[in-house]
């Protein structure tokens, strides 16, 4: 069985959702699921690419993608 590697990382400037703490939010990608994590309260949120394209607004207007998978 081969293990995955993920990393996590930190969004700066964020802002947990449940406590409110600037900087505490890390993002992590796995199996094409994202996660974010809180690690100050425990906040946990996931979610697919799908629900991530559903979630842009329709005049948004996207600078560039983040691939966490190409460093």
């Amino acid at each position: 069985m081969a293990l995955s590697k993920t990393k996590k990382r930190f969004i700066a400037g964020a802002t947990c959702p449940k406590c409110n703490a600037l900087d505490t939010v890390a993002l992590t990608l796995e199996n094409a699921v994202e996660t974010l994590n809180c690690v100050q309260c425990g906040f946990k949120q996931t979610q697919t690419p799908k629900q991530a394209t559903a979630a842009t607004r329709q005049f948004e207007q996207m600078i560039g993608v983040f691939d966490p998978a190409a460093d």
